[in-house]
């Protein structure tokens, strides 16, 4: 093991306060990207069932939050998931929950940069998506090289727009409701080859799978635990708190949208459910006012996860992940600025380049990911507490083990209903199954048998590693 005051182990600097972490992370999140780009996805899938499926999620991310609490007060790490994984469950598994991470992080990049273009339409027609969200992506990255503190100054202004927007598009609904709320409680509704019928608890349950993707993004926290000052006991905070304002910024909304369309049949049926929604309501003009803050939303969630991302890659360069020239180039650090220059550069080129694929495609990818190293974690913690790994962590869950438990319940049930969908579920698990085996090869066949891959980290508490998963 490194001594984490050597030269060889690069540290980030420590220039972010806990609402300064805060604000990036519920930036990364994007309620406002979010719904109006993948809530449109759940409500497709489960119409106005869409309401439970958000529950759900929202139950689910409870769960995950104190997870997600815990393991970051014990391991603020830079390289998030995979970083605190390989310290409880071993190496082999944070290797494989580092290859779910690092395609899911940057077809994540890709998804949300292609809603700019979506949503700038209204102002001039005919743009191609992909090349404004290469654009966007683009100049989010050379953002994403300056100081942190400026990013988190630019990432919270762009985050006090968009949930201005989310408040108008709330209002619209509530203020006018086409149906009662009853309606979405008891009897939600859902279209089936443009017939609309009852929503099966199949298609909620399935559907959750996209919620929670739309809430993800709550742990992103302890990315910036390197950055952020007394760390072991902000990350959790930022977390817990980015959760609930998450989910009461997406919940909140999408009710809205559900309880006050004129036509649930024609929100089912339109290419852009959001658009049609806010100009039903409220005419052209404001739905083209709606739209431009909407744009700016995906561009600061754009820079917010290339700023994540960044750091995994940064961290996976410090840990060896890779041949050693690279290694060595991602864990550069920008000598002005503090930040992981080249790990930034490097994660906007690929991402910048995945904005050409399908979107649909990106988002099948995605969506079981997410769902896969949320168990990951799960069992983290499980084991954390079972070998003493994580005794250290400045913030404990209540109620240990409820959390970690009813969450992979939660999560093998969702994983389940999505195997039962041949359109999209069993795609997406074959797909990160395919991502897992291709992973855990690489850490087999290359790293371990050549002993290169390293655990590091700037303080000595966050580099202790169990010697059962060593």
């Amino acid at each position: 093991m490194s001594d984490p005051s050597s030269p060889s182990t690069p540290a980030l600097r420590r220039g972010l306060k806990v609402l300064g972490t805060l604000l990036i992370t519920l930036s990364a999140i994007s309620p406002a990207s979010s719904v109006f780009i993948i809530a449109p996805g759940v409500i497709g899938q489960a119409g106005s069932g869409a309401f439970w499926s958000f529950v759900i999620a929202a139950v689910v991310g409870v769960f995950m939050a104190f997870v997600y609490a815990e393991l970051a007060s014990a391991y603020p790490l830079s390289g998030g998931e995979y970083a605190i994984v390989a310290r409880t469950l071993g190496r082999l598994p944070g290797f494989v929950t580092l290859g779910l991470l690092m395609v899911t992080q940057l077809l994540i990049i890709a998804v949300i940069a292609l809603g700019v273009g979506t949503y700038l339409e209204v102002l001039v027609p005919g743009l191609s998506a992909p090349v404004v969200a290469a654009v966007t992506t683009a100049g989010a990255t050379v953002l994403a090289i300056f100081d942190i503190k400026l990013n988190a100054w630019i990432t919270g202004v762009f985050l006090a727009i968009e949930m201005v927007a989310l408040v108008v598009v709330s209002a619209l609904g509530f203020l006018d409701p086409a149906r009662p709320l009853g309606d979405l409680l008891s009897a939600p509704v859902a279209a089936a080859d443009g017939v609309v019928g009852p929503a099966s608890l199949g298609l909620i349950v399935g559907a959750a799978a996209v919620a929670i993707f739309s809430y993800n993004g709550y742990g992103s926290a302890v990315y910036f635990g390197e950055e952020t000052t007394n760390a072991h006991r902000g990350i959790a905070k930022a977390i817990l708190w980015a959760l609930v304002i998450t989910v009461v910024a997406e919940l909140v909304p999408v009710t809205a949208v559900l309880l006050g369309a004129p036509s649930l049949p024609e929100l089912f049926a339109s290419d852009n459910m959001m658009s049609y929604f806010v100009t039903a309501q409220a005419g052209s003009a404001v739905n083209t006012v709606i739209s431009l803050a909407v744009a700016l939303a995906i561009l600061n969630a754009v820079l917010a996860i290339i700023l994540i991302t960044a750091r995994m890659v940064f961290s996976t360069g410090r840990d060896a992940a890779w041949p050693g020239t690279l290694s060595r180039s991602l864990a550069a650090i920008h000598p002005r600025h503090g930040t992981p220059w080249i790990a930034t550069v490097v994660t906007g080129a690929l991402a910048t380049a995945l904005c050409f694929t399908d979107k649909d495609f990106l988002l099948v990818v995605t969506a079981t990911s997410i769902v896969a190293v949320y168990g990951a974690l799960c069992l983290a913690v499980l084991n954390g507490r079972r070998t003493g790994s994580t005794a250290h962590a400045a913030y404990r869950m209540p109620w240990f083990p409820v959390a970690p438990v009813l969450a992979l319940a939660a999560l093998v049930y969702v994983i389940y209903q999505n195997a039962l969908d041949p359109a999209i579920g069993r795609p997406s698990l074959l797909i990160t199954l395919g991502i897992a085996v291709v992973s855990a090869l690489y850490y087999l066949l290359v790293l371990r048998r050549r002993g290169q891959w390293v655990l590091r980290g700037p303080e000595d508490e966050a580099v202790v590693v169990d010697p059962a998963v060593r």
